[in-house]
């Protein structure tokens, strides 16, 4: 096999799970009802209307990154931090019908370009809203991220014992790069279903759990009650 057929099968592999996980989510959004859209998410200060504008305009500034991948022209995620805002608050009142059109085009405008990106093109580099620098197949894994946490955050029922185990262990991996806990609290994590062990800074404690409420802790989805050993406080995930 060839490294361009590789990097294709390792590709299509992952928009399939995106489009998996999309699917998961439409039905679920589907069953609402416009009353249940002003009732709060999961997320501080976020109704579910706010959840779902969020997802429908972050796939359309995923787009923006594919393009700049695929044409080599810088097109910045968001235009700003102040619009990407703006486009929430203004997209969250609007009524279910709207909203689930809304995140269906916008799921399928982005997996549809996604589907054709030249191969070479994946290795492009482009910039993150905040500014890192991450090659193109970093945006599959950017989408599938918003898709499964905010299917949790929308309060569902689809929980993170929900999310599948590949999700789960890169999920767990890369929060705990990415974690910063309060003071020089560091901390040793134990996953009990997987085995994963992994260390933030000097460790003073152990934590143990499963891989799911571990990772659920670490960005911020659970206070981490089902979790054992003393908990630090953690700053606020990304």
């Amino acid at each position: 096999m060839t490294s361009d057929a590789a990097q294709l099968a390792d590709t299509t592999a992952q928009l399939d799970t995106v489009a998996a996980a999309t699917a998961r989510l439409i039905p679920a959004v589907a069953a609402l009802t416009d009353a249940d859209l002003v009732e709060p998410s999961l997320l501080p200060g976020w109704t579910r209307g706010h959840v779902l504008a969020h997802l429908s305009r972050n796939a359309d500034s995923l787009v923006n990154l594919l393009l700049w991948a695929r044409t080599g022209i810088e097109t910045p995620q968001y235009a700003s931090q102040f619009l990407r805002e703006a486009d929430i608050e203004a997209g969250a009142p609007r009524p279910l019908r709207e909203q689930l059109e809304d995140l269906t085009a916008s799921a399928e405008r982005w997996l549809a370009l996604a589907r054709v990106m030249p191969v070479d093109r994946w290795a492009t580099l482009v910039r993150n809203r905040a500014g890192g620098e991450i090659p193109a197949t970093r945006i599959p894994w950017m989408r599938l991220l918003e898709v499964e946490i905010h299917h949790v955050d929308l309060d569902v029922g689809y929980t993170p014992a929900d999310w599948s185990p590949e999700f789960v262990a890169r999920l767990l991996a890369q929060s705990l790069t990415e974690v910063k806990p309060a003071g020089d609290a560091g901390f040793t994590v134990t996953a009990t279903d997987t085995g994963y062990t992994g260390t933030v800074g000097t460790p003073t404690a152990e934590i143990s759990g499963t891989a799911a409420s571990l990772a659920a802790w670490l960005i911020g989805r659970s206070s981490g009650a089902d979790l054992t050993g003393n908990l630090p406080d953690l700053a606020a995930w990304k």
